[in-house]
């Protein structure tokens, strides 16, 4: 019966362990939270190839916990606002972080 309970208690504690070890803190993510972001970003690079305004290859969309980070070249002032509303309108975004610049001749 001690064997059984001692097996018992080193199971829980590996099952906490793991459980602990997909749990995020403020500079990693969760397991789940990765998931989230990754399906974020493809919506985003989406909606950016998408616009008809924007037809852009040059932004770059990365997120974490929910945060969208645009960068990249683009042509215009017009195009970084159009970009930035682009990514705000997907569905799971909390924010976005324009790091885009203009393209120089």
């Amino acid at each position: 019966m001690k064997q059984l309970k001692y097996i018992v208690n080193i199971i829980l504690a590996a099952a906490l362990l793991a459980l602990v070890g997909c749990a995020s803190t403020a500079k990693n993510e969760g397991t789940g939270e990765y998931i989230d972001d990754s399906v974020i970003t493809a919506k985003v690079k989406a909606a950016v190839l998408n616009d008809e305004a924007l037809k852009s290859a040059e932004i770059n969309v990365g997120t974490f916990k929910g945060v969208v980070q645009l960068s990249g070249f683009v042509s215009s002032e017009s195009d970084i606002c159009k970009a930035v509303d682009v990514a705000r309108k997907v569905n799971g975004v909390k924010s976005v972080k324009n790091d885009m610049h203009l393209k120089t001749n």
